[in-house]
């Protein structure tokens, strides 16, 4: 019994030892890992080379692949096709199409464009007498009018303000008339008081002062008849005539108008007869040039229904005599030049991807080896299949062509594209890691001369890891790589 006891108290010392180990483990520990954790890693700050680039994945296709289609309407019978595999330069022909029918359109479409011709040509020279005739009608009227207003203005500038100063001047005589025989009469009346003077005198000096001012009130009355009756029927003869004459204007020239237009419109008729006609003759000499198919470009020749049997199941073969279809592919000519790689671009690196921006690719199965290539061009909307995928994801189809060839190249070949932004020989830059954003502006830990500080920089541009520091740092200085998620 006491064994068990014994046994009992050294089983509980052991329980109490681990429980104690346990709670040691989950206080100081786990204190020592997350200290540990925190412990801030430094990055020397030194001017060096730093290179902006874009770096995405992509794969290589021709720069120019031409599909050669059957473009005439309906179905047509082959004459003769070039041999699959060979070949051809540009211009060279390929395929040659039955055009015996379209030979017997021809005639008739030349019959009719030639009858639509002359009905033109007799359309347009009458357009050109209607012409004529109503530029004559229109340039009488305004002449008409032009005299109207001449008339109007002399009337206004000239003939009346003449006439109205002389009625003016008449006034300023008879009014001096006046003044003068009142004067005389006034004397002679002194001189009759004093019988320094007859009656018969005095008298003869009243009669003339009263005609002196009757003359004035005479040319004062015609004045006012001039300006109240005389001008304003003389003006509004005038302008009458001003209007009727300015209406006459407008209705030769709406007559013109009328008739030119009526003119116009048969031409007009009569050419899109002519146009229409046109049209159909050339469409029929363009499906004759059509019945020949030459190469685009040069290249090697493959077969259509080569690459179609793998996957469309029965296909017959390209041949002499086989009827084909109209916009049938028959031909497909891969050029044997460059080379262009295509890839997608994230929408954040976006503003930094340009035309021709120069750039290096990395073919996967060609490794060690780099390629000069180009920008080619940049889509201006996202990707439709990226965005179906994850709408949240914005990718910019980008193709890059490239500057060496290399028989090595072929198709659907997968690479590595290195887009180079820019470059500075000499530049401060830092891990994007060490940046934090406080209210939204730019700060480091820096570290100088054993102190820390929350230090705002401004930063320029930025890479796949690195970012340009404009101002803020210098070198020598350290910067935390792990800051802490508040402020110290």
């Amino acid at each position: 019994m006491q064994n068990w006891r014994n046994k009992k108290n050294i089983i509980l010392c052991g329980v109490g030892v681990l429980v104690v180990a346990l709670l040691w483990q989950i206080l100081f520990a786990s204190e020592a890992v997350e200290s540990l954790a925190q412990r801030p890693v430094w990055s020397r700050v030194e001017s060096s080379r730093f290179e902006v680039t874009v770096n995405a994945a992509g794969s290589l296709k021709a720069k120019d692949q031409a599909v050669i289609v059957n473009t005439l309407a309906g179905v047509t019978t082959i004459l003769s096709v070039v041999d699959e595999g060979a070949e051809v330069e540009k211009g060279a022909p390929l395929i040659e199409l039955d055009a015996s029918s379209l030979q017997d359109q021809l005639v008739e479409r030349q019959i009719s464009v030639q009858s639509a011709q002359a009905n033109f040509v007799q359309a347009r020279e009458n357009l050109e007498v209607v012409k004529s005739q109503s530029h004559s009608d229109v340039e009488s009227a305004r002449l008409a009018y032009q005299f109207a207003q001449s008339d109007l203005e002399k009337y206004r500038l000239g003939e009346f303000p003449n006439k109205k100063k002389e009625q003016l001047a008449q006034i300023a005589l008879a009014e001096e008339e006046l003044r003068r025989a009142e004067e005389k009469l006034a004397w002679s009346k002194v001189l009759f008081e004093e019988n320094f003077l007859s009656q018969t005198e005095l008298q003869a000096d009243e009669l003339a002062a009263q005609k002196s001012r009757i003359n004035r009130e005479l040319s004062q009355s015609n004045l006012e008849l001039l300006l109240k009756f005389t001008h304003v029927r003389q003006l509004t003869e005038l302008e009458a005539q001003v209007k009727k004459t300015r209406m006459e204007l407008g209705r030769n020239k709406r007559k013109a108008v009328a008739t030119q237009v009526q003119a116009e419109s048969e031409l007009s008729s009569k050419k899109a007869l002519l146009e229409r006609e046109t049209a159909k003759l050339d469409k029929v000499e363009l499906a004759i040039a059509k019945t020949v198919i030459v190469a685009p470009q040069a290249g090697v020749v493959v077969y259509a229904s080569s690459l179609q049997r793998n996957w469309r199941g029965n296909t017959e073969p390209l041949s002499a005599g086989q009827q084909v279809r109209e916009r049938q592919e028959l031909i497909y000519l891969p050029s044997t030049g460059k080379m262009v790689a295509e890839t997608k671009i994230h929408e954040s690196n976006l503003e930094k991807v340009t035309e021709g921006q120069a750039a290096l690719v990395y073919v996967d199965s060609l490794p060690g080896r780099s390629f000069k290539a180009q920008v080619r061009s940049v889509a201006l909307l996202p990707d439709a299949m990226s965005s179906w995928l994850n709408p949240d994801l914005k990718l910019y189809r980008t193709e890059l062509l490239l500057l060496d060839h290399d028989e090595a190249l072929r198709s659907g070949m997968n690479c590595r594209i290195e887009i180079q932004v820019d470059q500075f020989d000499k530049a401060l830059a830092i891990p994007v890691q060490a940046v934090v954003l406080t209210q939204g502006k730019p700060f480091v830990y820096r570290l100088r001369d054993g102190d820390v500080t929350l230090q705002q920089v401004e930063l320029g541009q930025s890479s796949e890891s690195r970012v340009l520091i404009l101002s803020g740092l210098q070198d020598g200085d350290q910067v935390q790589l792990n800051p802490p998620l508040e402020e110290v």
